[in-house]
């Protein structure tokens, strides 16, 4: 993002939510809150007028549930589409699918770390997609073990996780079409071949993304610097011709990396 500013509008029924993303995001040196809003119908007409870069929205809201909104303000036919991230307390497949569908970049989970909401919206801001580590993870592995997720795909996310969509991101029907890179258009099809063999490094960090790390605990795990995790994982989108980490990590959990 160079020195740009991204700039944010909260939408959460919850004043006590609102000022808790608030606190956490405004204090980020590349970041700034611009509008909140307490319910859906609020959020949508904000979001039209300020064009903010990033909106985070709750899911249960008054008026207009953030689903809906997500849809009005980035959805299939949304000539100007805006970058939505989903952020819920409730855990449900359904609602991860529903709202990457709806165009959603991102969906996390409100008791995540402040680490994984500021790498998230960061993400959203540069195109990319992004799934909370956990919820990345289950639906991998159920798609591992041959279930659907949701006779459509789960996820995509350019975070972190899936074939074309499972996990931060699908599986063959990924329900995240239009969530990885705004400007790519989806294959349909998940990585298969390598086009170039995969350093062991780069197997290291793949194996990791697929087990729902975030870029901060990668370096960890890995002693490297996160610019080093961010190199390795380029290469290794590139490699995969992957549109984003969730496809990533589904090409880790479909060829056997995370077993055992």
């Amino acid at each position: 993002m160079g020195g740009m500013t991204i700039r944010l509008l909260i939408a959460d029924d919850q004043e006590m939510v609102r000022s808790a993303f608030r606190m956490i995001l405004d204090t980020q040196p590349d970041m700034e809150v611009v509008a909140e809003a307490a319910d859906g119908v609020a959020a949508v007409e904000q979001a039209r007028r300020l064009r903010p870069d990033v909106s985070l929205l709750d899911i249960r809201m008054p008026g207009l549930d953030g689903l809906e909104a997500t849809r009005l303000l980035a959805g299939p036919g949304v000539a100007d589409p805006l970058t939505v991230l989903i952020a819920t307390t409730f855990d449900l497949d359904e609602y991860v699918y529903r709202a990457l569908r709806n165009g959603a970049c991102g969906f996390l989970l409100k008791d995540g770390s402040p680490a994984l909401l500021t790498e998230a919206v960061r993400a959203a801001a540069a195109g990319d997609a992004m799934i909370a580590p956990s919820v990345t993870v289950r639906l991998l592995a159920k798609m591992a073990c041959g279930g659907s997720a949701d006779s459509g795909a789960p996820g995509d996310s350019a975070d972190p996780r899936g074939s074309g969509g499972s996990g931060r991101r699908d599986d063959g029907t990924d329900p995240q079409p239009s969530t990885a890179r705004r400007g790519r258009h989806r294959s349909g099809a998940r990585p298969g071949v390598p086009a170039e063999p995969l350093t062991p490094r780069e197997l290291d960090v793949v194996r990791l993304v697929a087990r729902g790390l975030t870029n901060d605990e990668l370096a960890d795990e890995l002693y490297v610097t996160l610019s080093t995790v961010k190199t390795h994982l380029a290469n290794a989108q590139r490699k995969l011709a992957a549109r984003n980490r969730v496809e990533i990590a589904a090409w880790a959990w479909e060829n056997g990396l995370c077993s055992g």
